[in-house]
């Protein structure tokens, strides 16, 4: 067998990353995404050939301001042992989240497609963690009704976001905060959590705190805009007032929020084991658009 060259992209070499050949059932390929639109960094392309032909290539993202990615998005090879060894060559080491369409083992070709991805993406010391809904509502399917039960406030005090997470994050379903908290504690995901909104475009003052009739903390609701869309960036109930069904009411609240301030369009993810929070999303018209099974 022929030498293996692994290397980064150079300026220009889009084309050569692209030549790929992969059926597209699983990853940005099979939503109609595109590398070259993805504003990727050529040093965060990385390649792996034989003879010149690209056998494995693996794209990682990060935001404009970022000088570490913060996401592998792109992972597809023809030859496993050479995408192992990119992963490995590169230096470079973020989540991976593997998008996959719904009901994704039902499909006996995309579930080889997936889980070949995972078998290689863990020789790499990338092991799963949780697979989750991706949602992507419109205003085709009409504003969810709003409960009115709860006041929701703009609290500039990042100290007072901390303190709803630390309490949002007690007995969490959430997988990358009891992660987060396995390994540092609850203050550590709290503070994670503020750092991750910190980091989107959307303006500081979006952030709301979300009060009972009679002035308890009920929880909190941060409608934003990442880097491409606006999104739901986070739903939170505390665990005094769990179990009243007002993950919907905050949810139901943040997209009127994020539509008066013109959105058409809002993302949003949860835990495919999330329950309640799932039940919020169907209740209040947010489809399934796909899954994804994030690794870490």
């Amino acid at each position: 067998m022929s030498d293996l060259l692994i290397r980064p992209l150079r300026a220009g070499e889009a084309g050569l990353f692209e030549s790929l050949p992969d059926p597209g059932l699983v990853g940005f390929a099979a939503f109609g995404d595109s590398y070259t639109a993805g504003a990727y960094r050529p040093e965060w392309s990385w390649v792996a050939l034989r003879d010149g032909v690209v056998v494995a290539r693996a794209a990682w993202w990060g935001g404009p301001g970022d000088t570490v990615p913060l996401a592998l998005d792109w992972f597809d090879f023809t030859d496993r042992d050479a995408a192992v060894r990119l992963l490995l060559s590169s230096g470079l080491r973020a989540e991976y989240s593997i998008k996959v369409p719904v009901g994704w083992r039902t499909v006996p070709a995309v579930r080889r497609e997936a889980e070949k991805r995972i078998e290689a993406a863990g020789q790499a010391g990338l092991l799963p963690l949780v697979e989750r809904y991706r949602y992507e509502w419109t205003r085709a399917f009409g504003l969810p009704g709003s409960a009115g039960r709860l006041a929701l406030r703009p609290e500039p005090d990042d100290e007072a976001f901390l303190d709803a997470f630390r309490l949002v994050h007690t007995g969490t379903l959430d997988a990358h905060a009891r992660r987060t908290i396995a390994a540092g504690g609850v203050d550590a995901a709290a503070r994670e959590a503020v750092e991750l909104l910190r980091w989107m475009p959307s303006p500081r003052e979006w952030w709301r705190l979300a009060y009972t009739r009679d002035g308890e903390l009920a929880g909190l609701a941060v409608p934003c805009r990442n880097h491409s869309e606006p999104v739901i960036g986070y739903i939170g109930v505390v665990p005094a007032q769990r179990g009243h069904g007002y993950a919907y009411d905050l949810l139901a609240e943040a997209t009127h929020l994020l539509v008066g301030w013109g959105a058409d369009r809002i993302g949003a993810d949860t835990d495919q084991d999330n329950h309640p929070m799932a039940a919020a999303f169907a209740r209040a018209g947010y489809p399934i658009v796909h899954e994804h099974i994030d690794l870490f």
